[in-house]
């Protein structure tokens, strides 16, 4: 038995676009095998949380691509940056400038009150102007004691086959204008990923977090004490084998096969 599967797994938290699907025109294409895997993942009575820094589309958009693409799942199954940061926005009060896409602007409708208090920066894709950076620079350089939200952190993503900057390389550009830190919403924060094992009613030695992102994905998990589980497929690149920091504990060609290493892991000690 492979060293990573040595402590059994009670819940599997799986990133979404480039381990389920690959995002492309339309609803994207899918992953092969990885609408089985997570079919089998059920049967086995593991439970299953999509953990993902999709801000481009609502949950419930989301919900609708996964099902096109025959994956048994609800809004519940999935943790997202924008019901998170939108929640706590409302707890602390705050009123947003907005730098995100524009499918989930209206999510903040019922925050818009006055003068912004915060900016709140997601995956804005071709939003990400010169103009619209600047705007948000300048709203922080107007407030007396300036908050920046990032959903997530990432530093590229794949799209349509090709890598293009992700949030994290502009929130770092506002971080380093306005001489601030962002709050990050979103993997790879502790809270994030603490959300989704207390969903489950596991603690983190128990689950397993499967993603193409070396970083948020691998990395942010492992910090809060997951195993953490590469992926060749979505932005994989052979680099993040041998990153110097972050150290999978498996690289998986896909889905399927981390999915079939836990499900017979998991027959060989109940045999």
């Amino acid at each position: 038995m492979s060293g990573w599967l040595d402590n059994p797994v009670e819940g599997v938290l799986l990133d979404i676009t480039g381990v389920l699907y690959e995002s492309g025109e339309g609803f994207g294409t899918v992953i092969p095998g990885s609408v089985n895997a997570v079919q089998r993942l059920k049967e086995a009575h593991i439970p299953v949380r999509l953990v993902t820094n999709e801000t481009c589309d609502t949950r419930s958009a989301v919900v609708k691509k996964l099902q096109s693409h025959g994956y048994e799942v609800c809004e519940a199954d999935i943790f997202s940056p924008v019901p998170a940061v939108v929640s706590l926005l409302k707890e602390r009060g705050l009123s947003p400038h907005l730098l995100v896409h524009p499918n989930i602007e209206g999510e903040f409708s019922s925050l818009m009150k006055g003068k912004p208090t915060c900016v709140v920066m997601g995956d804005a894709d071709e939003g990400f102007s010169f103009a619209n950076v600047n705007k948000a620079f300048t709203t922080l350089m107007e407030m007396e004691k300036p908050v920046l939200f990032s959903l997530g952190y990432g530093k590229y993503y794949k799209h349509k086959g090709k890598l293009q900057l992700d949030v994290g390389a502009f929130a770092n550009a506002l971080e380093f204008a306005c001489d601030i830190k962002s709050e990050i919403v979103g993997k790879p924060s502790p809270q994030f990923f603490g959300a989704a094992l207390k969903d489950m009613g596991i603690t983190a030695d128990k689950a397993v977090m499967i993603g193409d992102d070396i970083v948020s994905d691998v990395g942010g998990s492992q910090k809060c004490g997951l195993r953490g589980v590469l992926v060749r497929t979505g932005k994989y690149i052979p680099a993040f084998e041998n990153h110097p920091v972050v150290k999978p504990d498996f690289i998986a060609d896909n889905l399927a096969q981390a999915v079939e290493m836990i499900v017979n892991a998991q027959k060989a000690k109940k045999a």
